[in-house]
């Protein structure tokens, strides 16, 4: 019991504590591999709290979530289509800014309990979109759409939809990624919350 106590009092030590130099930790995407393409919806207002959370559009994860991710797109490429990312690694400050304006642990992760997948550069929010064209596949709702129709276990959608998350769902599944039960686009990947939380701002221009 003591030395949980001791764990439980540095923890929070260690995230605060991180400076920039710690971004070494994160890839990329970009850089990475030049095969995706992306809408950060966090570094704009159009998004559900109506401003922009990050000072610039990044897309930084780990290493190993990266690499599984390029292999995914490389899936999905050889169908026709290509993953678009609306979200990757997110400081735990701007989780504390989505928090503060929309309070629901179904949508929004609690910043001062388990914190989100999103903070520990091991989650992705995305959908696919036609390779040829750039067109996005139906999904039946928005991003960020905060209601019952985006939840993976709704049916009620047209066949076509279902047959995209389907296809969305099952090919990320193939690299180590699994859903959450109320965004369909939302992916973890692998041991998910038991990596380590950063709170470390972007490297802008």
């Amino acid at each position: 019991m003591r030395m949980l106590f001791v764990i439980l009092c540095f923890f929070p030590l260690y995230v605060f504590s991180q400076t920039k130099d710690s971004l070494s930790h994160f890839i990329d995407l970009e850089n990475y591999d030049d095969s995706f393409t992306y809408d950060v919806r966090y570094a704009t207002a159009n998004n559900f709290l109506e401003q922009p959370i990050y000072d610039c559009e990044k897309c930084l994860l780990l290493p190993e979530v990266a690499e599984a991710l390029a292999k995914a797109n490389n899936y999905f490429c050889d169908l026709g289509y290509q993953i678009k990312l609306f979200d990757c690694y997110r400081p735990l400050s701007a989780q504390k800014k989505m928090w503060e304006i929309y309070p629901d642990a179904r949508y929004v992760a609690n910043p001062y309990t388990k914190k989100s997948v999103h903070n520990r550069g091991a989650a992705v929010d995305l959908t696919l979109v036609n390779k040829e064209n750039g067109k996005p596949l139906e999904m039946g709702t928005g991003y960020d759409h905060f209601g019952e129709e985006a939840h993976q276990a709704y049916k009620k959608l047209p066949a076509k939809v279902l047959a995209n998350r389907k296809l969305l769902r099952e090919g990320l599944k193939k690299f180590g990624f699994h859903t959450i039960r109320t965004e369909w686009w939302h992916y973890d990947f692998g041991r998910a919350y038991s990596y380590p939380v950063y709170d470390i701002e972007f490297n802008c221009p």
